[in-house]
């Protein structure tokens, strides 16, 4: 985890899926606007590692909404 967490981050996001084994999967990449770095994902779940990493926020319990609670 990073030792001093960043007040305020910007990044594009970019979110394609591709087909792995016939599978649809997703990739990701983040851009910072101010520098133009680029940083790819291979998984989702590799960019929330890196979102964590960089805000310094542990992992946090997940749940899930259904449609009629998201409403």
């Amino acid at each position: 985890m990073s030792a001093n967490p960043k007040k305020y981050l910007a990044y594009l996001l970019r979110l394609w899926q591709v087909d792995e084994n016939d599978r649809p999967v997703w990739r990701a990449s983040l851009e910072d606007p101010r520098t133009g770095e680029r940083r790819g994902f291979a998984s989702l779940e590799m960019l929330v590692e890196f979102l964590r990493d960089q805000t310094g926020k542990e992992q946090e319990p997940q749940f899930n909404l259904t449609r009629n609670q998201a409403d």
